[in-house]
């Protein structure tokens, strides 16, 4: 049975016919002739071929008013080896050809990076001189698509980015523009295009554009009321389970709104951290623990406008006053382990070191104050 991936990427050529052609032109260098339409034309194969032949999206663009087809696309998608490929794609390549008498293209379509090279391999068929070599559009070939207009004139190649790219350090600003683009889809295109997009994100950028959704986003008010309504699939989920099973025991009604709080206390929670992480701010376990453990709601939005100003994540928790006793008793630590070792501590560096005021050059102090043999070396830098 073919995957969500796999049925998912089908349709995005299905939805956007002249997405075949761009990914041809523009990804992958192989130039297409000029065509005023983009037609998806019937895959089934079989009027020639006695058996069942069906590739996936055949695509042919068309020129002028007499709509005469210039060229022929057929689209497969391939997630996973498949022998029979390549004993399948020459029939589709000629067939296509057969019916619509006109150069006729294969692109084949992965969003996994080691199977560009098995898709890519030449199919000899067996007659002399020929010899059908794939093109195949790997996720290093799709465009990273970050600029909100670009996005908006071509949706389907934004969550064509996000599939690809969802994952690296480009991901939040694609779903970024994915937001510009949704306000303008249909509401069945905006729903499954962003479950797509969220699906393919790392998770800081999905945390992150769920937050943003949830927040107003001003291109995506409609889109975050869309996708709230449809349930957040970690947090409510997993709340209405458990809600049922409190309802088991004291009533449907009362265990499907425990279920909800809970879901919604864990969805905070997870906003919290994925506002830390994507600022890119290291959360230590302890931290990470204590928020995911918070069964206050109030306590968690004021944790989520916090995450998007403290400079530590370990500011999060505190509360006025605390961040200056912190970096003192990180101060004293320093000079306790340096004369605990018997190193003589000179004023200027006592002074320098209770005059800081950053968390993480005191946590870099502690660690050299085990280690170094002079206390001078202390406050020695990289490089010098």
């Amino acid at each position: 049975m073919p995957s969500v991936t796999h049925e998912a990427l089908v349709e995005l050529f299905k939805n956007r016919p002249r997405l075949a052609a761009e990914m041809l032109q523009d990804a992958l260098g192989h130039p297409v002739p000029a065509f005023t339409e983009a037609r998806v034309e019937a895959s089934d194969l079989t009027e020639i071929v006695p058996s069942n032949r069906r590739a996936e999206v055949i695509v042919v663009l068309l020129v002028g008013e007499q709509e005469r087809p210039a060229m022929a696309i057929v689209v497969e998608v391939q997630l996973g080896v498949d022998p029979d490929k390549r004993y399948a794609w020459p029939v589709y390549v000629t067939q296509a050809r057969a019916r619509h008498r006109c150069p006729t293209r294969l692109l084949v379509v992965t969003t996994d990076p080691a199977m560009v090279r098995w898709c890519s391999r030449p199919i000899d068929t067996g007659h002399p001189g020929w010899t059908l070599t794939p093109l195949v559009l790997g996720p290093r070939d799709v465009p990273v698509v970050t600029d909100a207009e670009q996005a908006k004139a071509a949706p389907e190649v934004v969550v064509l980015s996000a599939m690809a790219h969802g994952r690296s350090k480009a991901g939040e600003a694609i779903g970024v523009a994915f937001l510009a683009a949704a306000a303008g889809l249909d509401e069945e295109r905006r729903a499954l295009y962003g479950d797509l997009v969220l699906f393919s994100m790392n998770e800081a950028a999905r945390r992150t554009l769920e937050a943003m959704m949830k927040s107003g986003y001003e291109f995506q008010s409609e889109f975050a009321r869309t996708y709230v309504a449809h349930g957040r699939r970690e947090g409510r989920e997993e709340g209405l389970r458990e809600g049922r099973e409190e309802g088991l025991r004291e009533g449907l009604q009362a265990g499907l709104r425990e279920g909800l709080r809970e879901g919604i206390l864990k969805a905070k929670a997870h906003d919290v951290l994925a506002f830390l992480e994507a600022r890119g701010l290291g959360v230590p376990v302890d931290l990470r623990q204590r928020v995911l453990a918070s069964t206050d709601i109030d306590e968690l939005d004021r944790w989520v406008r916090r995450a998007a100003v403290v400079s530590d994540a370990r500011e999060l928790l505190a509360t006025p006053g605390l961040r200056e006793g912190l970096l003192k008793a990180k101060a004293h630590d320093v000079l306790a382990i340096l004369e605990a070792r018997g190193l003589d501590v000179p004023t200027e560096v006592r002074e320098r070191v209770l005059a800081s005021a950053d968390v993480d050059e005191l946590d870099r102090w502690v660690r050299r104050a085990a280690v170094v043999s002079d206390t001078r070396e202390l406050l020695v830098t990289a490089g010098s």
